[in-house]
């Protein structure tokens, strides 16, 4: 793929990944986010276009049918389907942008295969503070909650296959690692802060 760097963010279902996303995407110029298909339906305050793109199934199964450029990478998560464009990302990196996956373990694991990203994982400091992430939120009923949780101990015997572990245990330290990790990998790749390449002469 392109000059870009693909970075690949996973945590489990109320990890805190969202936000902590958000935040550092608005303090570092130079990301952009790979906005995914899912067959979800929307949650209040999600919007087609900006955070996911809202598709039906049939619609998924029409896209993932395309060869090479179709999916770059689709899984199943909590009985709805999830995918990444392969032309979007392609485009963007190209393009020398550093492009942003907010993915799962399964997506993670198949775009290792077929390029070189940053994988960052964000965990929670435990399953009981995780759980109450959960019901917190209250979008969810007890039976979803506890799909989640056990969905979360299956991804969090991932952690090890990613290069960047981020434990969310306080909001503001978890924003700095993250970012932290983007502009070193811009400085390991001769780019600036602001992700453009460095030029020096001497």
């Amino acid at each position: 793929m392109g000059g870009g760097i693909l970075f690949v963010v996973s945590a489990p279902s109320g990890g805190g990944k969202t936000t902590i996303l958000k935040k550092v995407m608005a303090e570092l110029p130079g990301l952009v986010f790979s906005v995914s298909c899912t067959t979800r339906a929307p949650r209040p305050g999600e919007r087609d276009g900006r955070d996911y793109h809202f598709i039906s199934r049939e619609a998924f199964a029409e896209i993932r049918s395309r060869h090479p450029s179709g999916f770059l990478e689709w899984a199943e998560v909590h009985g709805n389907l999830y995918g990444t464009g392969r032309e979007q990302v392609e485009r963007l990196l190209g393009a020398g942008k550093d492009v942003v996956l907010d993915i799962d373990v399964q997506g993670a694991m198949q775009v290792r295969k077929t390029s070189a990203p940053v994988l960052i994982f964000i965990a929670p400091p435990s399953p009981a503070e995780l759980e109450a992430r959960l019901r917190k939120r209250g979008t969810e009923s007890g039976s979803a909650i506890g799909l989640r949780l056990e969905n979360a101990r299956r991804e969090m015997q991932f952690m090890d296959q990613y290069d960047y572990l981020i434990i969310n245990d306080r909001l503001t330290d978890a924003v700095d690692c993250l970012r932290a990790i983007v502009v070193a990998e811009r400085c390991r790749r001769r780019r600036s802060l602001s992700g453009l390449p460095v030029r020096t002469e001497f």
